[in-house]
């Protein structure tokens, strides 16, 4: 059973609410963010934005789903490149009453199959705080591997910060 399904503007109510009730828990992991980002007009503007990218190619943002298909989370491919480089950057959040039950697990692990056998991707980067240990063990789980660590990547809760930088490659068919 699919735990990811692509977003819909009919998603925005359900990602708003869960973003206003998770804000604090969220805060840590995230760039601030005005208020209107978690209104339902908010979300359906990131929402058909982020489907316009996905009509031209260069995103997949999906919604996480608990076990009764209800939204409880996003997890999106951004920057996808075709070309000699067959990559994208993948991220993910969870709301704080299914963390740690593995659904961020599962639903990295659909969406790296997605990327690799649907869209003909070689290779999905991820940026992790390097205080997300949680992050960081999914990732794991996951087979992706740490290669490298970019000092202040992103402006995350309100400062430049250090973020260590996973990737998963496609395993290779190739003989020698």
């Amino acid at each position: 059973m699919n735990i990811t399904r692509l977003v819909t503007a009919a998603d925005a109510p359900a990602l708003a609410e869960l973003l206003r009730v998770n804000r604090e828990f969220l805060a840590p992991w995230c760039p601030i963010r005005n208020d209107d980002y978690r209104t339902a007009d908010g979300q359906h503007a990131v929402i058909q934005a982020d489907l316009q990218q996905h009509e031209q190619g260069s995103k997949l943002p999906h919604v996480i789903l608990d076990d009764s298909d209800r939204v409880i989370g996003r997890i999106t491919l951004s920057g996808i490149v075709h070309g000699p480089f067959q990559s994208c950057a993948m991220g993910y959040w969870v709301s704080a009453s299914h963390n740690g039950r593995g659904f961020a697990t599962r639903a990295v692990r659909e969406i790296v199959q997605v990327a690799f056998e649907e869209l003909g991707l070689h290779r999905v980067q991820a940026e992790i705080l390097l205080h997300n240990t949680g992050s960081q063990r999914v990732l794991e789980r996951n087979g992706f591997v740490q290669y490298g660590m970019a000092p202040e990547y992103l402006n995350i809760a309100g400062r430049w910060q250090d973020h260590a930088m996973y990737q998963v490659v496609k395993p290779s068919s190739a003989t020698g």
